[in-house]
């Protein structure tokens, strides 16, 4: 009786460390997306809470039952714990019985947000 002895079959070096690569791009390309997600979500709520100041400060120059002046004004604003700086801008429009009204809304030293509207004579 002979006795053959078969190879102990099994993963090269090689294939293992191919094997490593795929799982680490697939793992760093999740933690980009995931990290994107959570970019995009901080944004997002940033949109949101300047939305809020800007839309309070033209509620407000509406609301003043008078022609607002023209020129610039800076407010501070807090929505949700987070500080925003309101820079109000009023300028002119060929019908002297409007002005418009800009909310431009500051997050620290960027932009976040503009809104417009028109103001009238009441």
């Amino acid at each position: 009786m002979t006795t053959t002895r078969r190879a102990a079959r099994g993963f090269t070096l090689i294939e293992v460390l191919v094997a490593l690569a795929v799982v680490a791009i697939a793992l760093l390309a999740g933690s980009q997306a995931t990290s994107a997600l959570a970019r995009n979500a901080e944004r997002q709520t940033d949109v949101v809470l300047a939305h809020l100041c800007a839309q309070n400060e033209l509620v407000r120059a509406r609301l003043s039952r008078q022609m607002p002046l023209i020129g610039d004004e800076t407010r501070d604003c807090e929505q949700a714990g987070r500080p925003y700086r309101v820079t109000v801008t009023t300028t002119p429009t060929p019908n002297p019985q409007f002005r418009r009204v800009d909310a431009q809304v500051y997050g620290g030293a960027y932009p976040v947000l503009r809104l417009t509207t028109i103001v009238g004579r009441y």
